[in-house]
C-alpha cells in the first residue's frame, strides 16, 4: 500500500533529497521510496514510479513529500525517524560551517554582501532562469549548474547578459574555475597560465586534471553549458569569454573545447580564433582534424589537447602516456568481443564511443537514452544522463545504476571489457573507487566460476590534491584487479586493444594559420573583473557548493532558496516582468504610498448618527445594512452575521421580533453595502445602520473621512452575532447616550483629538492595537473624563459613560479603526504600486485592495481564527473569519506589530515573548518600511512594519498575521476566544497578476 508523509513549507534541495532516498530505502518494510519536492516535474516522476497519491498531488512545491510503497503501516515510524535522524545531522554539519552568511531572500543576501559579482545556482531547472534574471539585474555574473532550462530561456539570459556586460556560465553547467576557486563538481587544481573554456563539465575536469598532473595550471576554466555553440544560442558565452581570456595576462595559451557546434557558430568561432593574439588549442569532439595551423591547434582527443596545451607553454613536446597491464591475456578480433562503457558524463563517453567507431570502422549515431554508443554488442552509455538522474542521484555521488549496469553487462556472454571512469573531486562521491570495488570483485569471481575472462579498465580523473586522493584511489581499484589508466583516451585505448583492435593517431603537420578577416570585440570590464580576481558569491541551492567557495576564501551568502510564489511559474513570471517594468517605477511608486501614510494627520472629530454622515444609509427608505468584508448576498453569510443582521433590525425597530426580522431580511427589501464603499469600517459582523453612532475621523493630509461605529465591549454584543433584549438595549443606550456624550466631548476640543500622538503614547505603553488596546483606552479615557464631568447633563448618565469607557478595555479599537481607513483611503489615492491598501473579511471571502487597483476587490476564500478558546468551546464552535477590523494590521499595527503587545502573545495563541519577536521580525519579510510615527520600544525603539507589498507577500508565501477575536458559528453567542488568522495567499496572487496584466503583461 502506499502511504503519504507531506512536510508543507519544508524546502531541501534536490541532492539531499536523492541521497536521503537512498538512505531509507534500507529501512526494513519498505518496498519502494522516494522523497522529492512536489514540484510538478517532481510529481510526473512519482507518477512514472507508481509513487502517485491524492496527498501527493494536492502538494505544493515548496512542500516535501514521501511516498513509501509498505505492507505494513507501522513501517511509517522507523521510516520518519531515519528521516529526521538525518536531517538533524545535516543540520548539525551545517551549523559548523555557519561562518558561510545565509540568507532567505535576494533582498537579505544583497544586503550581507551587496558587492556580489557571481551566483551560482543549483536549483530546479523551471526556476533556475529566472533567478538568473534576477542576479543579472544585480549586476552578477551567473554559473548555472541547473538543467532543463529551455533553449529559448539560454538564449534570453545570454543574450541580458551579453547586453550588461556579463556572462552566463551554463545552463547545465557542471564544472568551473574562476581564479582557481573551484566551482560545482570541480577538482582542486594547481593555478597556471591555461584558459580553458568548454561547454562541459566532466570534459573541464579531464583537461584540467590531466594538466595539473603534468605539472602546469589552470586559473581560469569558463564552462559555457552544452548549447552554447548552438545555433539557437549562437556561442554568446563562448565568445565574450574568448574576447576576455585574450586580454587576462595570466593566461599564456587558449584551450577551447565543445561538442560540435552548428556550422555558422563554428565559423565564427574559428574566424575569431584566427585573430587571436595567443596559442589556442581546440577540440570540436567528434571531429578528426588532418593537420595543426601555427597558432590554432585543433586536436581529436582530451589527452592530446592537454598535453598540447602543456607543450605550448613549456616550449617543449610533452610525452605521451602509456598504460602499464600484462596483455598476454587480451582478446582477438575473431573472439568477437565487446566493449560495455559507463561513464559518468556526457564528454568522457562522447569520446570513448568515437574511439572505439573509429578502431572498430563502423558508425552509429545512437543518442537515446543516455547511449553514446549501441552497435554490435558494443555499449558506451553517459550514465549523467537526464534519462538516469531524473529524481536519483548523480553518478558521480551514488554508483548505484552503475554497478547495475555492470552486473548486467555479465549477462552478455560477448562482453569482454567494462570500461568506467572514476571522477574525483568536490561534488563527488568520497571514496568512488571503493565503492565500485566490491561490485568488480563479486563480477571477477562470477566470471571465472563461467571460466569466463573479463577485463576491467579505468581511468581516474582527478588530481593529486584532491580530498578523496587520487593516487589511494588508483592504488584500490588497481589491488582489485581494474586496469588503471592516467587519461581516457589512455583507457579507451586499452579497452580496444583488449578485443583485439587498434586505435591510432596520424601524425599531423603543422600548416601557416589561415587567418579570417574578423575584428574582434572588446571584453567587459566587469568580465575582466571576474576573471582577475577571487569571486565574491550568491550560491543560490546546493550548500556544499558554499562551503567548497569559502574553504577556497571567497566571501560568500548562501542563499536557502525556496521556490518563490510557491513554484507558480506564472506567477514568478508576473513577478519579474513587475520588478523590470520600465515605464514605471513600482518600488518609487509604494514609497510615494508609504510616504503618504506617513504623512498623514488622523483627528478625531466627532462621534454622530451614522446617517448623518454616510449618506449611502438614507437610500432605500433607510432600510441599508453595512456589512464588514468585500460584497456579499445575506443569504451567503455565516450563521453569525446574519444574527447580527437580526440585531440590526430590531435595533431600527424595522422589526419586532426574531422571526419577522429574518422574514425581512430574506425578502430583499434590505440593501446591503460593504462598510468600505462607504468610506466605513466595521469590526466583526461589521454591521452599521442609519441610528448607530460613528466615530468621525479625518485625515487632514488629505482631507479624507473615515467612520467606524463604538465599542460594545465583550461577550455577547452585536459584532459576534448576539441579538438579544440586553445586546439591543445596550446599542440604544449608546445611541441616545454614548454617543451623543462623546460627540459633545470631542467638538469642544478645538481641532479635535489628535490621534498619532495618543497612539505612539500607548504603543510605548504595551498595545498593538488590535487584540490589546487597554493603554490607548486608558488613554482616551484621559481626554474625555474631564469633559465629560464638566457637562450639563444628568450626573447618572455622566457616571454610566465614564464607567462604560473604563470598563471596555478594547474600546479605542474602532478608533484605531477608522483611524487605520483615513490614513490608508488617503494613501490610496495615488493609483500605482502594490502595497495593500484594504483588508478585510465577510466570513466567506477575505478580500485586499492594492494602490494600483483602486478600488477593486481580490478575494480567496476566508481561514478559522486559531487561537485561545473561552472555558467550554473550542475550534469546532469558530466561525470563519469575519470583520473590517484587518485595517489594523494594513497600517501596520495589530498582528503586524505582535512584539509591541507581549502581554497578550499567549491569549493570541502566539506562544511567548520570542514567538512576539520572531512573528514581528517575519512581517518586516514582507513590508516596505518602518514607520516613524509608531516607534516600539521593546523592539530597539524601531517603528512598526509599515506598508504591505503583496508582491512580497506572493513571492514569499508570508502572508500578514492578523490579531482577532473569535465568535460562535452560531448566531447568539457572541465572542468564545481570540486568536491569529492569516488571509489566502490566493487574494494577494491574483492582484499581483491582475496589476502586471494592468501594466501590460501577456502571461
Amino acid at each position: 500500500m502506499l502511504k503519504t508523509i507531506v512536510k508543507a513549507g519544508s524546502y531541501h534541495d534536490s541532492v539531499t533529497l536523492m541521497l536521503l532516498t537512498n538512505a531509507v530505502s534500507t529501512v526494513d518494510g519498505v518496498n519502494k521510496v522516494s522523497i522529492m519536492m512536489a514540484t510538478p516535474a517532481n510529481k510526473d516522476i512519482f507518477k512514472q514510479s507508481g509513487l502517485e497519491t491524492e496527498e501527493l498531488m494536492n502538494a505544493t512545491a515548496n512542500d516535501m513529500v514521501v511516498v513509501a510503497d509498505v505492507d505494513d503501516e507501522s513501517v511509517l515510524d522507523p521510516l520518519m525517524d531515519k528521516v529526521d535522524e538525518y536531517f538533524a545531522k545535516e543540520a548539525n554539519a551545517n551549523k559548523k560551517g555557519e561562518e558561510n552568511k545565509s540568507a532567505k531572500s535576494w533582498e537579505q543576501a544583497l544586503s550581507r554582501m551587496p558587492d556580489a559579482n557571481l551566483a551560482v545556482i543549483s536549483i530546479p531547472g523551471a526556476y533556475a532562469a529566472l533567478e538568473a534574471e534576477r542576479a543579472l539585474d544585480e549586476g552578477m555574473n551567473v554559473f548555472m549548474f541547473s538543467d532543463n532550462v529551455t533553449i529559448e530561456d539560454e538564449k534570453k539570459i545570454k543574450d541580458k547578459a551579453h547586453e550588461k556586460g556579463l556572462v552566463v556560465m551554463g545552463p547545465d553547467c557542471g564544472t568551473g574555475i574562476i581564479r582557481s576557486v573551484p566551482i560545482a563538481f570541480t577538482n582542486t587544481v594547481n593555478p597556471g597560465s591555461i584558459g580553458i573554456i568548454g561547454a562541459s563539465g566532466t570534459g573541464i575536469q579531464e583537461l584540467t586534471t590531466i594538466i595539473d598532473r603534468l605539472g602546469e595550471g589552470v586559473t581560469n576554466a569558463i564552462g559555457t553549458g552544452g548549447r552554447d555553440l548552438s545555433e539557437e544560442v549562437g556561442g554568446t558565452t563562448m565568445m565574450d569569454v574568448i574576447d576576455a581570456m585574450e586580454k587576462d595576462q595570466t593566461v599564456k595559451v587558449l584551450v577551447v573545447i565543445s561538442k560540435p557546434p552548428a556550422k555558422a557558430v563554428r565559423d565564427r568561432i574559428a574566424a575569431r580564433l584566427s585573430v587571436y593574439s595567443k596559442p589556442v588549442v581546440c577540440l570540436f569532439l567528434g571531429e578528426k582534424p588532418e593537420y595543426y595551423e601555427e597558432g590554432l591547434y585543433q586536436t581529436y582527443t582530451l589527452d592530446e589537447c592537454a598535453r598540447l596545451a602543456v607543450s605550448l607553454v613549456r616550449g617543449r613536446k610533452v610525452a605521451e602516456g602509456a598504460v602499464e597491464c600484462d596483455k598476454s591475456k587480451f582478446f582477438k578480433a575473431e573472439d568477437k568481443k565487446t566493449i560495455k562503457a559507463y561513464y559518468s558524463g556526457g564528454t568522457l563517453a562522447g569520446e570513448a564511443a568515437m574511439m572505439i567507431k573509429d578502431a572498430l570502422a563502423f558508425t552509429d549515431n545512437t543518442h537515446k537514452d543516455g547511449f553514446k554508443l549501441n552497435h554490435k554488442g558494443h555499449v558506451v552509455i553517459d550514465l549523467g544522463d537526464d534519462m538516469y538522474t531524473q529524481g536519483k542521484p548523480h553518478p558521480m555521488i551514488d554508483p548505484t545504476k552503475r554497478v547495475e549496469c555492470m552486473a548486467e553487462a555479465m549477462d552478455d556472454p560477448s562482453t569482454g571489457v567494462i570500461l568506467f571512469d572514476v571522477v574525483l573531486g568536490y561534488g563527488s562521491h568520497d571514496d568512488m573507487a571503493g565503492a565500485l570495488i566490491p561490485a568488480v570483485e563479486t563480477l571477477k569471481k562470477k566470471a571465472a566460476e563461467q571460466n569466463r575472462e573479463i577485463f576491467f579498465v579505468a581511468e581516474v580523473c582527478g588530481t593529486r590534491n584532491d580530498y578523496q586522493g587520487y593516487d589511494e584511489s588508483v592504488k584500490k581499484l588497481q589491488a582489485a584487479g581494474v586496469i588503471v589508466a592516467e587519461t581516457n583516451k589512455l583507457a579507451v585505448e586499452t579497452a580496444i586493444e583488449a578485443i583485439g583492435y587498434r586505435f591510432t593517431e596520424e601524425h599531423k603537420e603543422t600548416r601557416p594559420k589561415e587567418v579570417k578577416d574578423f575584428t574582434p570585440a572588446e571584453p567587459s570590464e566587469k568580465l575582466l573583473f571576474m576573471l582577475a580576481n577571487k569571486p565574491k558569491v550568491i550560491n543560490i541551492g546546493l550548500r556544499s557548493f558554499a562551503e567548497v567557495t569559502a574553504k577556497f576564501g571567497c566571501d560568500v551568502v548562501q542563499y536557502d532558496w525556496m521556490p518563490p510564489a510557491g513554484g507558480n511559474l506564472e506567477l514568478i513570471k508576473a513577478l519579474n516582468f513587475l520588478r523590470n517594468y520600465e515605464d514605471i517605477d513600482i518600488d518609487e511608486a509604494n514609497r510615494e504610498v508609504i510616504a503618504k501614510v506617513v504623512a498623514a494627520q488622523p483627528v478625531l472629530k466627532d462621534n454622530v448618527p451614522a446617517m448623518a454622515v454616510i449618506p449611502q444609509l438614507n437610500e432605500n427608505n433607510g432600510k441599508v445594512i453595512l456589512h464588514a468584508g468585500p460584497p456579499i448576498e445575506y443569504k451567503d453569510m455565516p450563521a453569525t452575521v446574519q444574527g447580527s443582521c437580526v440585531g440590526a433590525v430590531l435595533f431600527e425597530e424595522w422589526a419586532d421580533n426574531e422571526a419577522d426580522a429574518r422574514k425581512l431580511l430574506e425578502s430583499g427589501e434590505i440593501k446591503f453595502i460593504p462598510c468600505h464603499h462607504c468610506n466605513a469600517v466595521g469590526p466583526m459582523g461589521g454591521i452599521t445602520t442609519q441610528h448607530m453612532p460613528v466615530f468621525v475621523v479625518q485625515n487632514e493630509t488629505d482631507g479624507n473621512y473615515a467612520y467606524c461605529q463604538m465599542n460594545e465591549g465583550i461577550g455577547k454584543v452585536l459584532r459576534f452575532g448576539a441579538y438579544s433584549e440586553e445586546v439591543v438595549n445596550r446599542l440604544r443606550w449608546m445611541r441616545d447616550v454614548l454617543g451623543p456624550t462623546l460627540g459633545r466631548a470631542l467638538r469642544s476640543l478645538e481641532g479635535g483629538l489628535r490621534v498619532n500622538p495618543l497612539i505612539a503614547k500607548a504603543i510605548a505603553m504595551g498595545d498593538e492595537f488590535h487584540q490589546r488596546n487597554i493603554a490607548a483606552s486608558l488613554c482616551f479615557l484621559k481626554e474625555m473624563a474631564p469633559i465629560v464631568t464638566d457637562m450639563d447633563m444628568p450626573e447618572e448618565e455622566k457616571s454610566q459613560v465614564i464607567k462604560f469607557l473604563a470598563d471596555t478595555d478594547q474600546f479605542f479599537l474602532n478608533v484605531m479603526m477608522a483611524t487605520g481607513k483615513s490614513i490608508m483611503d488617503g494613501a490610496g489615492t495615488l493609483t500605482e504600486g502594490t502595497v495593500v491598501t484594504a483588508m478585510c473579511r465577510n466570513g466567506v471571502n477575505f478580500g485586499i485592495r492594492i494602490a494600483g487597483m483602486g478600488d477593486e476587490w481580490f478575494t480567496g476564500p476566508v481561514n478559522t481564527p486559531q487561537g485561545l478558546y473561552f472555558t467550554g468551546y473550542d475550534g469546532e464552535d469558530a466561525c470563519p473569519d469575519i470583520g473590517d477590523s484587518a485595517i489594523t494590521e494594513t497600517v501596520g499595527v495589530g498582528g503586524m506589530a505582535m512584539i509591541a503587545a507581549p502581554a497578550v502573545t499567549r491569549f493570541v495563541g502566539a506562544g511567548g515573548y520570542e514567538d512576539a519577536l520572531s512573528t514581528s521580525n517575519e512581517m518586516t519579510e514582507i513590508t516596505i518600511d518602518r514607520n516613524p510615527n509608531y516607534i516600539i520600544p521593546n523592539w530597539n525603539f524601531t517603528g512598526t512594519c509599515l506598508g504591505i507589498d503583496a508582491r512580497l507577500v506572493v513571492e514569499k508565501g508570508i502572508t500578514p498575521v492578523i490579531n482577532t477575536g473569535i465568535a460562535h458559528k452560531i448566531a447568539g453567542f457572541g465572542q468564545i476566544g481570540a486568536g491569529t488568522v492569516h488571509p489566502p495567499i490566493e487574494a494577494f496572487e491574483r492582484a499581483v497578476l491582475a496589476y502586471a496584466k494592468k501594466l501590460g503583461y501577456e502571461g
